[in-house]
């Protein structure tokens, strides 16, 4: 049944001759009233698509890849627009934009200091990060309302005055709710979270991005990004077995590494593509996020053609059809770099511990482990997030499970269960699969985050204990799911979760290994076979959308000046024309310093709204190279050692600069722009790096800090904590000329190293207006 809504849309595109269809994602998502989340101005224009992608391919007179084609065709300028991949700065129109609530508080307070009264594009926050997983969905559910009602609050009512569509808690993870409502074949989505490439299994080139991005495209303002280049993973062969959709990523972890694919678009082509679910794809680009790429996405196909029916969008699966070739690579096509995995031999994969690139057959960890004196007893299972909690997924690991229960066994680790979204959930409690793995042991938690990013109440073990737990999510560093630096985690599929906390070690190869029944006889686990969209239609569930009013003009929002949770910004102060003269360093970081290290997760994302409070946070969890220890550095002032935030602050009430100098890939990991947001509230003005991940370094660049990098590497050794830095050179700061440091040691000599950097030229603009939302104020200012 076709909303009322969309037939009225659909024939007024007809009557008008055009090819521009206006739609609402999701056009059926309460299917049995047929309501459908239509916002003003959201439409699907395929032809502006194929009218910016002929201009391109005209001007640069090659086939496009699928990437190219998608980006080039949200170009605000096609026609002059400077394109050489990995070098030039594109400025792009992107289709919408969604926010997770974390990261929504920061970006709408942004929104509300830009002074603007409406969003320029249709726009959503998802209630996903807040609730803490303890003792059940309906119970921690309702905890996290009460606990976080001011914000809730806040962000509800700044979604209508705004014109923010508001998913309200309870909904699900903002990428599968992104999934099943708003990605699209051809659509360019950015999203304040790392894992928004999610939405590249159904098509669209959806980019994490940090929340002044974010702003940026409500605001109107053309988003900048480089312009990637394009991997290319070739796929033959056909899945089967024990083999999932996440081993294919598992695997391309293992090859390109944490930080393989930054500045790299992923692409994935090949025949082995027909033999991957819709979702499953999107399992793929998700955990894309952890090889630092840029996003990834898949050619427009039959799994997805089916997979946009079952959601009720099977008139925008009708229009892809109709524009499939601007959906697909073209034929000869160039990549930067390709790939090939043939994924009949793939084989089950588990990442891990403590990096999601550290790859190992499943059949080889058990000995792995050993050998390295990792714990092989495991001790939970958590199998869902946003990376794996599909209809599908759902359904392989309860046909492992129905395989344990009618031989009288139940798991023997722990194991919880984290549903997608409010629809998988009701889903799968229709069609038996929750009970199912409930009756095994399995604890169904909320539709949310939850442990996948430190929101878990976890009380089988004590802080410091050393113990491996097993995840279908994508992340797993160093404490990241329970603050707990001993915990050994890995990341695999949800099936080989499930079998492997049935049996309680990592000693235990499905494939090949037999447990034994509570009749004392041995079986082996068949390989899990299950639909990957349910027979029936889905079950909607609650309705938990609030749509944004027409007119929010007169919607009141409240921000309480003595408030824990909110509080209202300040702008940074700009420039003064001078150089960065005799800088402390706040800390030297040895090794690895994820956002996490930066701005930890956890128990601080309830002052995620809070900059002042947030801040008690920075970096206290990276690494000092002059001690060996977390959060504890030398106060330059006054020689004793003490936390970091409270160092910092010591230096802002002095009047001190400050400089922290980082390792390889630093800020890899989560979107979190409060990790530039705090070193700059805090007075810090130089982050100096052997190499940045790429959203991090755009965060900083926004908040008007400087993100540089050692022309030569080995200059990371001549900095010591106890030196002082100068940068020099900043009269005269242009786009491709490196900056010079002058390294003052306490013995009086001195060093000059130089500095690279990848500012253009309106990023330096935003350096000198103190940050990316000074400037556009002053462009608001200069055109009034």
């Amino acid at each position: 049944k076709v909303p009322v809504l969309t037939l009225f849309f659909f024939q007024h595109a007809l009557n008008s001759g055009i090819r521009r269809y206006h739609v609402a994602p999701v056009l059926c998502q309460r299917a049995k009233v047929a309501m459908s989340h239509f916002e003003p101005n959201e439409h699907i224009n395929y032809e502006k698509l194929e009218k910016n992608i002929n201009i391109v391919r005209k001007r640069l007179d090659r086939p496009l890849t699928l990437s190219e084609k998608i980006v080039y065709g949200h170009l605000d300028d096609p026609a002059k627009q400077e394109i050489e991949r990995g070098k030039t700065y594109l400025r792009l129109r992107p289709d919408r934009v969604a926010m997770q609530d974390a990261t929504a508080q920061m970006a709408m307070l942004q929104f509300i200091s830009s002074g603007l009264p409406k969003v320029a594009v249709p726009s959503t926050i998802h209630c996903d990060h807040l609730i803490e997983a303890q003792l059940g969905g309906e119970k921690d559910l309702r905890r996290a309302k009460d606990i976080n009602q001011e914000v809730y609050n806040f962000l509800a009512t700044a979604g209508a005055k705004y014109g923010v569509g508001f998913w309200k808690p309870g909904s699900g993870i903002i990428h599968q709710i992104i999934l099943e409502n708003y990605s699209y074949p051809g659509v360019m989505l950015i999203g304040t979270d790392s894992h928004t490439p999610n939405g590249g299994g159904l098509g669209g080139i959806c980019i994490g991005v940090g929340g002044a991005d974010a702003v940026d495209v409500m605001a109107g303002i053309p988003w900048e990004l480089k312009c990637p280049k394009v991997i290319g993973v070739k796929l033959t062969g056909k899945l089967s077995g024990w083999s999932s959709p996440k081993d294919v990523i598992l695997k391309v972890a293992g090859i390109l590494t944490v930080k393989g694919g930054t500045g790299a678009i992923i692409e994935y082509h090949g025949p082995g593509v027909d033999s991957i679910s819709c979702t499953g794809m999107a399992t793929i680009c998700n955990m894309g996020a952890e090889i630092g790429a840029t996003t990834s996405v898949f050619p427009y196909n039959a799994r997805m053609k089916k997979y946009l029916g079952k959601t009720g969008r099977a008139d925008i699966a009708a229009l892809a059809d109709e524009f499939q070739q601007h959906l697909v690579p073209d034929s000869g096509c160039q990549y930067d770099q390709v790939i090939e995995i043939n994924l009949s031999e793939l084989k089950p994969h588990i990442n891990g511990p403590f990096t999601p690139d550290l790859a190992h057959p499943v059949s080889d960890i058990g000995a792995v482990a050993e050998k390295e004196g990792w714990p092989v007893d495991i001790r939970v299972g958590l199998i869902g997030s946003c990376t794996n909690s599909s209809y599908e997924d759902m359904g392989r690991s309860a046909a492992v499970a129905k395989q344990a229960l009618a031989h009288g066994l139940k798991c023997k680790s722990k194991f919880t269960i984290t549903p997608g979204s409010e629809q998988i959930r009701a889903t799968i409690e229709r069609d038996g699969y929750a009970q199912v793995l409930r009756d095994v042991g399995g604890l169904v938690l909320a539709n949310a985050c939850g442990p996948c990013i430190g929101q878990w109440d976890r009380k089988d073990i004590k802080k410091g204990e050393k113990n491996t737990i097993v995840t279908s999510y994508n992340r797993n560093f160093t404490g990241r799911n329970d603050a707990n630096p001993e915990t050994h985690a890995f990341v695999t599929s949800p099936e080989i979760v499930t079998a492997l906390s049935i049996a309680g070690t990592l000693k235990f190869n499905p494939e090949t290994d037999y447990l034994t029944g509570a009749d004392g006889k041995k079986f082996k686990l068949e390989a899990p076979d299950a639909d990957e969209l349910p027979k029936l239609e889905f079950d909607p569930g609650q309705d938990t959308y609030q749509y944004p009013p027409k007119d929010g003009s007169g919607q009141h929002v409240d921000v309480s000046p003595t408030s824990q949770r909110l509080q209202l910004l300040e702008p940074f102060d700009k420039w003064d024309g001078k150089d960065l003269e005799d800088m402390l360093i706040l800390i030297k970081v040895k090794g690895k310093c994820t956002t996490d290290h930066i701005s930890a997760a956890g128990p601080w994302l309830k002052f995620r709204g809070h900059l002042d409070n947030i801040s008690n946070n920075l970096l206290i969890g990276a690494i000092n190279i002059e001690n060996g220890k977390a959060n504890s550095v030398r106060n330059a002032l006054t020689q004793e050692f003490g936390p970091v935030p409270d160092t910092a602050r010591y230096y802002k009430k002095m009047g001190v600069k400050w400089a922290v100098i980082g390792d390889e890939n630093y800020g890899e990991g989560s979107s979190r722009e409060h990790a530039a947001l705090e070193p700059r509230h805090l007075g810090g003005r130089v982050i100096i790096t052997k190499s940045f991940a790429r959203i991090h370094e755009t965060n900083l660049k926004k908040q008007g800090l400087l993100p540089l990098t050692f022309a030569d590497p080995a200059d990371y050794n001549k900095i010591h904590p106890v030196d002082k830095l100068s940068i020099v050179g900043l009269a005269d700061f242009a786009p491709g000329k490196p900056l010079k440091c002058i390294i003052k040691h306490p013995n009086g000599s001195q060093e000059t190293i130089m500095l690279n950097h990848t500012f253009n030229e309106s990023q330096i603009e935003w350096f000198q207006a103190g940050s990316a939302l000074n400037r556009m104020k002053e462009l608001q200012q200069k055109s009034s």
